[in-house]
């Protein structure tokens, strides 16, 4: 191998790492939430919460880099819509799995979208997995039912929650098939403003709930521009570095981090599950990035529109 070729290899090698850690801020940021929204939502609706939240995000980055949007090519703006309005989707119908399914069940089954992912990615993007990969997948799916799952039963809640979840993981999926570090910050923009027009229109036969408590407005600043503007611009960017099953082991350490967070502000307690199932968890995630992958694995695979 040439000099040069060592470089580039060295180069690549640090971005992936930067991905990476990138993707564990994302969860971190978004694990950091679940304590703000379980109270938020006492006084809002779900629904309204998620519009406002994510127009707040969406306008703010307009405002911030209005240019971005305009260079998004036509094929790219088409991307943001699609991946936009799939995850827009995804969040109503998790939030309507949630009334009809106790919390704990519908945070295993929306996780379960670590499963999804290598399979959609295999179908989708011809992908092949190494038994490291899936023997991480197997680990991320049995520490996120040791965290969270207290019984469980299949009904509509699950159905409905279980669509969600695989919507997610198509997210994930499509996300690393088109996303791109050049066009990184348009595509999560436009996604952003896509997501809030789907959940105001969800709230439209209600009408928008505001809230009306200067600690709430904080939260939902937070969550916007956070927990939502920058989180997504960073799962943008770094999954055109990283293939989408290695994104997803990654990404389910968000149930770790607020775990972790409510035992440290919550008040709740450090139980067995949350050390094993959170340690199952993590384990997925050294697993996967420890072991050796198959230059296709580690290649970030691009579709045609």
């Amino acid at each position: 191998m040439s000099e040069q070729n060592r470089t580039q290899e060295r180069r690549r090698d640090r971005t992936t790492v930067l991905a990476t850690f990138a993707l564990l801020a994302m969860a971190a940021t978004w694990g950091s939430t679940f304590i703000l929204i379980k109270d938020l939502l006492d006084r809002i609706p779900t629904l309204d919460f998620l519009a406002v939240r994510f127009l707040i995000a969406g306008l703010v980055m307009v405002a911030v880099a209005p240019k971005a949007l305009a260079r998004l090519s036509p094929t790219a703006r088409r991307r943001a819509v699609v991946l936009g309005a799939l995850y827009g989707a995804a969040q109503i119908l998790q939030t309507a799995g949630l009334a009809h399914t106790p919390a704990s069940v519908s945070g295993f089954v929306t996780g379960l979208y670590v499963v999804a992912t290598p399979l959609l990615a295999a179908v989708l993007l011809r992908t092949r997995l190494t038994a490291f990969t899936w023997t991480a997948v197997v680990l991320a799916a049995v520490g996120l039912g040791v965290l969270t799952l207290d019984g469980f039963s299949i009904g509509y809640g699950e159905a409905i929650t279980l669509v969600s979840a695989v919507m997610y993981a198509l997210h994930i999926v499509a996300l690393g098939a088109w996303a791109s570090a050049e066009e990184a910050l348009g595509l999560s923009i436009l996604q952003l403003l896509v997501i809030a027009v789907i959940c105001l229109v969800a709230t439209a036969p209600n009408g928008l709930v505001l809230p009306d408590r200067t600690g709430d407005w904080i939260s939902i600043l937070y969550m916007a521009l956070i927990a939502g503007a920058a989180a997504l611009i960073g799962q943008t960017w770094a999954q055109a570095h990283i293939a989408p099953t290695r994104a997803a082991i990654v990404m389910s350490m968000e149930p770790v981090f607020a775990a972790a967070f409510a035992v440290a502000f919550g008040g709740e307690s450090l139980t067995w599950r949350l050390l094993l199932g959170g340690s199952l968890v993590l384990t997925a995630m050294l697993v996967v990035e420890a072991g050796p992958r198959r230059p296709i694995e580690g290649e970030v695979q691009h579709l045609a529109v």
